[in-house]
C-alpha cells in the first residue's frame, strides 16, 4: 500500500502513478490526463493521479446508486456496523502508511498526521457502533383506529468534496457518519492532496464492503461542480472556502440536495487578566502556529485584557521566534511549510498589505533566509499589532501562521470584537473566573468554545459552524440524522372505508 509500489509508472516523469476507485474498479479517466501533486517541502512533483472529468463523476454515482439498491442496502444495519469497525481495525494496521502519505502530500508535520491516524479508528467505531441504533418512534396515534411510527433512512449517494489541509480526518467526519446511516459515497479529494484518500480507499475492499459503496475520483474544479450538481446526488458534504461553499449550495439547491458545509473562520482566542499566562501562552500557539495556521479553526485573532497585553505578548512573540521550521517529517521540527506555492503567496499578500497600512509585524512576516528551507513554501511565524476589528487582515481568513494581536479592557468589549466577524467556528476562552468562562462561552457566536483549551475535536463532539462558517453541524449523534431521511408511517387498523372528501 506504500506510495512507491503502484505498477503504473509512467516513463515520461517517474513519478508514482494512481487510479481512481469506481465502482469497485481502479480506473484512469477515458481522456488520460493527469495530475502532479508536489510535496511542499521541497517544492518537487512526487505522484500522479488522473485528472478526472464530469463523466467519471457520473460513473461514481452510478455505481453508488446501484450499490445502495442492492448488496449495500439489503445489509442489516448491525453487518454494517461491523464492517465499519472491520475498517477501523485496518486503519490502526495502516495508520502509519497513511500518516507518512498525507505528510508528504501536504506538509504537515508527521507528528500531527499521525495524531490524526491514530485517533481516525475511533470515527470508524463509534459510527459503526450507532449503525444500529438508528431507532424510530411510535408517536401515540390521534385515533383509535391508526397505528404511526417513524423510521429513518438513508437519505442516499453522498459526495463528499474534501480541502487539502486534513484530508483524511475531514473526510471521516463526513464518510463514517454517512455509512452508518446506510448511504454510499463519491469522494473528491483536493487535487493537491489526493494521495492519501486513494490509498485509504484499498481498505474498503479488504475490509469486505461491497462495490461501489465508497468511489474517488480525482481531479479539479469541475469533477467538485458536477459532483454538487448531480441530480441523483442526494447530500453534499464539504469542506473548503468560504466563497467556493456558497457555490456548492447554489449548484445543490437545483435538485434540492441536503448540504452540510464547513467552511471559514476567523477565530478568537480571548485572554482575560486572571489567565494562566503560561498555559495560555500555549494555547496560543497551538491555536495559530501549529499546522502553519493552515486549519478552519485557526486562532487567528488574539484578544488580550490590556492588563496582560504586554506580558502576554512577550511571552508569545519570544515562543514565535524559536519555532522550529524544517523537514514535516523530523520529529525536531515544530512548522512545516504552506502547502502549495498559491497558498504562501496569498499569506505573503496579507502581511504585505498589512504594513502598507502602517500595522507592526512584531515577529516573522518573510520567508526565512535558511537556505536548507529555499525549495520549500516555507514563511516565517508572523504576529502583527496595531490593527483593529476592521482592518483587512482581522477579517479575513488568511489560512497560514499569521497572528493579530488585538487588545480589549472589558468583558463586554471582548464579546463585542470576538463576534465581529462574518464567521463563526471556533473560539477559545482563557480564565480562572468560572462564571466568566460560561458567561463568555454563551455570548460567543461560534460552533466550538473551548476554555483554557484550544483546537480539540473527537467524533462524539458536534461540529460546524455559525454564519459564513458553514450550515450543518459533523461528528457527534447529529451527524448521523444529516444523513438519513425520517419516514412516516400510517396503518389503518380498522379496516373500514374514509369519507375522501375529510381529511384526517
Amino acid at each position: 500500500m506504500a506510495d512507491d509500489q503502484s505498477p503504473d509508472m509512467p516513463a515520461d516523469r517517474g513519478l508514482p502513478s494512481h487510479q481512481m476507485l469506481i465502482g469497485g474498479d481502479w480506473c484512469d479517466t477515458e481522456t488520460g490526463a493527469r495530475l502532479t501533486t508536489v510535496n511542499p517541502y521541497t517544492g518537487e512533483a512526487w505522484a500522479m493521479v488522473p485528472d478526472g472529468r464530469p463523466g467519471d463523476v457520473d460513473a461514481a454515482v452510478a455505481a453508488a446508486s446501484a450499490a445502495l439498491t442492492g448488496q449495500w442496502g439489503s445489509l442489516t444495519a448491525t453487518r454494517r456496523g461491523g464492517l465499519m469497525r472491520r475498517l477501523a481495525d485496518l486503519l490502526r494496521e495502516r495508520g502509519p502508511e497513511l500518516a507518512r502519505i498525507e505528510s508528504r502530500d501536504n506538509g504537515k508535520l508527521l507528528r500531527e498526521t499521525s495524531g490524526q491516524l491514530d485517533s481516525l479508528p475511533d470515527w470508524y467505531d463509534y459510527f459503526g457502533g450507532l449503525a444500529d441504533k438508528l431507532e424510530g418512534a411510535t408517536p401515540p396515534a390521534t385515533k383509535p383506529d391508526l397505528f404511526t411510527y417513524t423510521r429513518h433512512e438513508p437519505v442516499g449517494v453522498v459526495g463528499a468534496i474534501l480541502p487539502w489541509n486534513s484530508p483524511l480526518l475531514l473526510m471521516s467526519f463526513k464518510v463514517a457518519p454517512a455509512l452508518a446511516a446506510g448511504c454510499t459515497v463519491v469522494v473528491k479529494p483536493s487535487e493537491q492532496t489526493p494521495v492519501s484518500t486513494l490509498e485509504f480507499a484499498r481498505l474498503f475492499e479488504e475490509a469486505g464492503f461491497p462495490p461501489g459503496v465508497f468511489n474517488v475520483v480525482t481531479g479539479g474544479r469541475e469533477v467538485g461542480a458536477r459532483i454538487a450538481s448531480h441530480p441523483d446526488v442526494a447530500k453534499v458534504a464539504f469542506t473548503g472556502s468560504t466563497e467556493a461553499g456558497v457555490q456548492v449550495m447554489r449548484s445543490a439547491a437545483d435538485h434540492v440536495a441536503r448540504v452540510t458545509l464547513e467552511l471559514g473562520g476567523k477565530s478568537p482566542n480571548i485572554v482575560f487578566g486572571d489567565a494562566d499566562l503560561e498555559a495560555a501562552t500555549s494555547g496560543v500557539l497551538a491555536g495559530i502556529f501549529a499546522a502553519t495556521g493552515q486549519t478552519c479553526i485557526a486562532g487567528s485573532r488574539l484578544l488580550v485584557h490590556r492588563s496582560v497585553h504586554e506580558a502576554l505578548l512577550e511571552k508569545v512573540v519570544a515562543r514565535a521566534r524559536t519555532i522550529v521550521l524544517g523537514d514535516p517529517a523530523a520529529p525536531e521540527t515544530e512548522m512545516g511549510p504552506c502547502a502549495t506555492a498559491e497558498q504562501l503567496a496569498k499569506v505573503e499578500g496579507f502581511v504585505d498589505r498589512a504594513r502598507a497600512d502602517g500595522l507592526t509585524v512584531l515577529s516573522g512576516g518573510r520567508r526565512p533566509e535558511d537556505a536548507a528551507l529555499a525549495r520549500g513554501y516555507f514563511y516565517e511565524p508572523t504576529i502583527v499589532t496595531g490593527a483593529s476589528s476592521d482592518h483587512e487582515i482581522a477579517r479575513e481568513e488568511i489560512f497560514g501562521p499569521v497572528l493579530t494581536v488585538i487588545p480589549f479592557d472589558t468583558e463586554e468589549e471582548a464579546v463585542a470584537i470576538a463576534n465581529d466577524t462574518r464567521f463563526g467556528l471556533g473560539a477559545g476562552v482563557w480564565t480562572s473566573d468560572v462564571k466568566r468562562a460560561h458567561r463568555v462561552a454563551h455570548a460567543i457566536r461560534a460552533g466550538s468554545v473551548w476554555v483554557n483549551c484550544y483546537r480539540m475535536l473527537t467524533y462524539n463532539m458536534p461540529f460546524g459552524g455559525y454564519g459564513m462558517s458553514g450550515t450543518g453541524r459533523e461528528n457527534g449523534l447529529e451527524a448521523i440524522r444529516e444523513y438519513t431521511e425520517t419516514k412516516g408511517v400510517w396503518i389503518n387498523l380498522s379496516g373500514e372505508s374514509r369519507d375522501p372528501f375529510v381529511m384526517g
